[in-house]
């Protein structure tokens, strides 16, 4: 009776383990808003299940669940935009840009809208809801080319802002008047490793994703390098022109392939060990300029997204 019970209880845990195997094994679910040539959110079945009629920049899903996005220029919005718009397209916030280009667009916690302007006067702007400018910090870096002057630029918890500056191939940290008080160079040895995104981390350090060198790196204060990605650390050449990224609360990273890596893949989630966990791939479209994945297997990320 014993050995009788003994073995009821071993293939009870023989099923169990097989069941926690097999539930380990389900793949990762992610739902998130693209920005990019499509502007879209897209559920964890890979299904679009809202878009934007046109191109975008920048932009996230706000608390309250309207959309803020810089708007890529076109007819109606020649130097740009940034708008807030609810899920039914209207449109309750707008700020046009005055110059070539408008590529960031960040709510802050006291209501105002943070942005970057491209153009001969290079520069970060807070605007509140009634459009005007309440704050204007000229960046310091080459203005010749307007489109590779600035990226997704960050306010931060400290009150300075984060810019990646592309042709400059540099990642600087600027006060509100305008001082830079930290900076991080690209390695001059990865070719045309133009800094895009740039994240603060919880732990002091900044993640860098260096597009054209199709590699991502993590700086400490110090801007040594602690960690890197590259398509050599992967199964495949996933990475493409890496622009967007996001940092999520289980320090894995989420990283966008703008011009589109191996088997059509635009976005891959890699762990610190550079693991793959997830992947996005699609057969036709754009590749994705910048992310913010809103859920993982139907939970919402928790906190202030790290992008």
């Amino acid at each position: 009776m014993k050995n009788f019970l003994f073995q009821i209880q071993a293939h009870l845990a023989a099923i169990t383990l097989s069941a926690l195997c097999a539930s380990a094994a389900e793949p990762v679910k992610h739902s998130f808003l693209a920005t990019g040539g499509e502007t879209r959110i897209v559920d964890g079945d890979g299904k679009t299940i809202w878009k934007y009629p046109g191109a975008t920049r920048d932009g996230c899903v706000l608390p309250n669940g309207n959309l803020l996005l810089a708007v890529s220029k076109n007819k109606d919005y020649p130097g740009g935009a940034v708008i807030e718009i609810k899920r039914d397209l209207t449109k309750i916030f707008e700020f046009k840009g005055t110059q070539s280009e408008v590529n960031t667009a960040q709510a802050l916690p006291n209501g105002n809208i943070m942005l970057t302007e491209a153009g001969a006067k290079p520069r970060i702007l807070e605007v509140n809801r009634e459009g005007k400018i309440v704050v204007d910090v000229p960046l310091q870096c080459q203005n010749t080319n307007h489109h590779m002057e600035s990226r997704m630029t960050r306010k931060l918890p400290n009150g300075n802002y984060l810019v990646p500056q592309l042709l400059d191939k540099v990642v600087r940290e600027y006060t509100p008047e305008g001082k830079i008080v930290w900076e991080f160079k690209a390695p001059q040895d990865r070719k045309d490793g133009w800094p895009f995104t740039a994240i603060r981390l919880p732990n002091g350090n900044t993640h860098v994703n260096l597009t054209h060198s199709d590699t991502a790196v993590e700086v400490d204060k110090d801007g040594k390098i602690v960690w890197e990605i590259s398509n050599k650390d992967l199964p495949a050449a996933l990475l493409r022109d890496p622009c967007g990224a996001q940092r999520l609360p289980n320090g894995n990273t989420v990283i966008c392939s703008y011009a589109i890596g191996a088997n059509r893949t635009k976005l891959v989630e890699i762990t610190p060990d550079k693991k793959v966990v997830w992947t996005f791939s699609e057969e036709k479209g754009p590749g994705i300029h910048e992310v913010q994945i809103l859920d993982t297997d139907g939970k919402p990320v928790e906190g202030e997204p790290l992008r």
